[in-house]
């Protein structure tokens, strides 16, 4: 079971060693839950009835969640009542601070800026993650992946059947979403970002296909960044020319794909459209690009902006005009995920205006977890094309059937994710394809625990092929829903033709080889 905690790159000791004690805590307590309470409430129950199983489960879950307020409420009055001590042994008051200091001579009055630029949303309360609640999660995937062994079915399957309440006639093998490149706020360049530069293979291609097309790329990626830099031209006195130089590879990143030196956001998208060109691939055509860019984790509170790049800070509007120019400049981009903190709903709304016909807004960490959403029954805030989808801590397997089939009622796209701490087990993938998401994103194509999924995704599509209920993706489309839409009920946008494909895109090819040489 993957835990929601994440993996912090260039972390110091402490940091590390304070986290791994914490998810050692999680992970013992759940096993406890398991192998005590758990276990007995659940005894004479078939696996067979999941919705049954979870609704258990949450009922426990619930009991937990009561149980730690009260504790926390019975520690909080002994604390107040330590504190009421006798007037003799109080504190002095504090004194009064002292006034702002008067403005410098010469500072310019009526300044309008601070005026003109709305100061960030306050942080909205974080959602609390009860220690042990992985337990809930595990259980309820381990009693799907018993009925399905029980009826000698793939879990994929049981998992389809599950959400439609029939056996599937067909079913289709999720778009691969998969990180070639990191140039975020752990990257040793100036680039912030981008903390995923993300390659989405063309729906025509077999996922096999796909992943031979995007391991060509990698590999020229690889050669290109390690090739020696051109020798540089003659620069006047007392200038260096520059000093970017080539991109270094500092190293493997959490996420199995390449931590680049970059200083500039449109460099990691050029690499890769020139990688494209040697191999005979355009972009757009062949692939398409997404991008993860985490704004979560370039907020400066201090100035109240975000910092793309090392000492460049955008304001919220600002942020608007730099994506909107940016998809302008490289219309295969088809996703930005994160590109707001989720208290930013005033620009999630002016983006997905102005992009939502030609690109997907996805909220990932700027999405509530699946459990609260499904408590309030709204997925409208913030307003995006979709959300990125993950197992972890309470989620239950009725949980992700439910959320899965909300996003279809509103036309929103499902992509299923893997989480920072991920664990080898290769269910995530039989979970995707049974509930119908549109994308998968696992990573990079390093590290154990990502390979192992990828190679879980060939082996179902090879399954499907061969029982014949392979089915066909359908052509990215951008459906751009008003405000009137989202606030209708769950019967489903009236048929008409989707709005907003990107213009001018190319005829697909379909190559079903990579070339190994350049161009």
């Amino acid at each position: 079971m993957a835990t929601h905690f994440e993996v912090h790159e260039n972390a110091v000791p402490e940091l590390a060693e304070a986290v791994e004690a914490e998810r050692l805590d999680a992970v013992g307590i759940a096993v406890q839950w398991v192998n005590e309470t758990i276990t007995q409430e659940l005894q004479g129950l078939a696996p067979s009835s999941q919705a049954e199983v979870d609704q258990v489960l949450r009922t426990f879950f619930e009991r937990k969640v009561q149980e730690d307020k009260e504790r926390k409420e019975l520690e909080k009055n002994l604390e107040n009542l330590a504190l009421q001590l006798p007037s003799s042994l109080m504190l002095p008051p504090q004194p009064t601070p002292p006034p702002p200091p008067a403005k410098k001579k010469g500072q310019k009055q009526g300044r309008k800026t601070s005026v003109m630029e709305k100061p960030l949303p306050p942080l909205e309360p974080v959602e609390t993650v009860l220690c042990g609640s992985m337990a809930v999660g595990a259980v309820s995937l381990a009693v799907a992946k018993t009925s399905a062994s029980l009826d000698s079915h793939p879990l994929y399957f049981s998992i389809a059947s599950l959400k439609h309440q029939e056996k599937p006639a067909k079913l289709t093998i999720p778009l691969l979403m998969v990180s070639l490149v990191c140039c975020g706020k752990s990257s040793p360049g100036k680039l912030n970002l981008m903390k995923e530069v993300i390659c989405v293979p063309h729906p025509g291609l077999m996922a096999k296909q796909g992943m031979e097309m995007l391991m060509g790329i990698q590999k020229q990626i690889i050669k290109t960044i390690e090739a020696p830099p051109p020798p540089k031209a003659e620069t006047k006195k007392g200038h260096n020319g520059g000093r970017r130089g080539q991109p270094v590879t500092g190293k493997m990143s959490h996420l199995g794909c390449l931590t680049l030196n970059y200083d500039a956001i449109e460099q990691p998208l050029l690499l890769i459209q020139g990688v494209c060109a040697n191999l005979g691939l355009e972009l757009g055509t062949n692939l398409y690009l997404a991008i993860n860019c985490a704004a979560h984790e370039l907020v400066d509170y201090n100035k109240g902006k975000y910092e793309v790049m090392l000492g460049t800070y955008k304001s919220t509007i600002e942020m608007v005009d730099l994506y909107v120019d940016l998809i302008s400049k490289f219309p295969s981009i088809i996703a930005l995920i994160d590109p707001f903190r989720k208290e930013d709903s005033d620009q999630w709304d002016s983006l997905y205006n102005a992009l939502g016909s030609r690109c997907y807004i996805i909220a990932g960490s700027a999405s509530k977890s699946i459990p609260k959403l499904l408590e309030e029954g709204s997925i409208r805030t913030p307003r995006s094309s979709g959300r990125i989808l993950t197992h972890t801590n309470q989620t239950t397997v009725s949980d992700l059937v439910a959320i899965s089939s909300l996003l279809d009622s509103k036309k929103h796209v499902a992509v299923f994710g893997s989480m920072d701490g991920e664990s080898s087990d290769d269910s995530l993938v039989d979970l995707a394809v049974g509930l119908g998401v549109q994308f998968i994103k696992l990573g990079g194509l390093s590290r154990g625990e990502r390979v192992t999924k990828y190679n879980r995704i060939f082996a179902i599509e090879d399954e499907l092929v061969q029982n014949g209920t392979l089915g066909f993706k359908e052509e990215l489309t951008f459906v751009q829903l008003s405000e009137e839409d989202e606030k209708a009920a769950k019967e489903p946008v009236a048929e008409a033709a989707p709005a907003g494909e990107l213009p001018g895109r190319p005829e697909p090819i379909f190559p079903t080889e990579v070339l190994q040489e350049p161009a």
